[in-house]
């Protein structure tokens, strides 16, 4: 599993945007190559999107296809929020996220709402047959994963179990980063001259 935090630091409206169009871009790309991803946003995000998210990404590729994102993520693209703003380069920053020093602390399975499916890709026909496949929603938070690796529902739980503790656990680290001023100061140290990815115009395209 590999962590990355996505933010704006101190960047305007149109880097929120940036990060939320960044995060769904990889979001969309390691389902395309069968890799699960969960996210987290940070306090307070508005219309534009968040000043921050962490992304986890799980697999036995994982590490191999975050590397590329990790840096400065510049968008070429006129203003949307100022449609007459001379600006036209917004830079976001990506960062990998240690592993945490302890294990995510257990909760109540009664907490947390389960909805079983059927597990479409890789698998073969038994996961396409069977509802396997599982979501689970914590009630109180709202947030929601999505378990479909393992051939039965109840491994499937265990593993969707593991996940939202993982998740709740990384609601309170990225708390904890807005509250210390992290994303800001790591924001900082972006070398905006050397982005890892660009990607242009409202559709978020790569170029």
């Amino acid at each position: 599993m590999i962590r990355l935090l996505f933010t704006s630091g101190r960047g305007p409206a149109e880097c929120r945007i940036a990060v939320r169009k960044a995060v769904a871009t990889l979001a969309a790309e390691a389902a395309a190559l069968g890799l699960e991803t969960d996210c987290v946003e940070g306090p307070s995000p508005d219309r534009h999107g968040p000043g921050s998210a962490i992304v986890l990404v799980h697999g036995e590729a994982a590490a191999a296809f975050a590397r590329p994102w990790i840096g400065a993520i510049q968008w070429v693209a006129q203003s949307p929020v100022r449609p007459h703003h001379k600006r036209k380069n917004w830079f976001i920053g990506v960062f990998e996220l240690p592993a945490p020093p302890e294990a995510p602390k257990a909760f109540a399975a009664q907490d947390v709402r389960f909805e079983a499916f059927r597990a479409g890709g890789p698998g073969g026909q038994h996961q396409n047959k069977t509802e396997s496949a599982v979501r689970a929603t914590h009630i109180a938070s709202g947030l929601s994963v999505v378990a479909r690796e393992e051939r039965s529902q109840h491994r499937n739980k265990a593993l969707a179990l593991e996940r939202m503790a993982a998740l709740l656990r990384l609601q309170g680290e990225l708390e904890a980063i807005t509250a210390r001023n992290d994303a800001h100061a790591a924001h900082d140290r972006l070398e905006r001259g050397r982005p890892v990815k660009r990607f242009k115009g409202d559709s978020f395209r790569a170029s």
